[in-house]
């Protein structure tokens, strides 16, 4: 089963948001609530924790890519 990793909400206004990097590549172990992607908005950098543990099993959207909020980027496999 895999498990979607989504761009967060980052607030009020905010509709994009670019992703800077991914800390892990595909076939990596993660554990839940480990930070697995660092991302920017006009306004901040956020860290984005993996929502679940498994292995990342797909980066949809990479480095530089501007993605719009609630947009899968990428997925764990259990």
């Amino acid at each position: 089963m895999s498990i979607d990793i989504t761009m967060p909400d980052v607030g009020e206004g905010v509709t994009e948001a670019t992703v800077v990097a991914w800390l892990k590549q595909v076939g990596d172990p993660v554990a839940a609530g480990e930070v697995i992607v660092e991302i920017m908005t006009d306004k901040a950098s956020m860290e984005v924790e993996a929502p679940a543990g498994g292995v990342l099993g797909e980066i949809i959207h990479g480095a530089d890519e501007e993605v719009r909020i609630g947009t899968v980027i990428g997925r764990i496999e259990e």
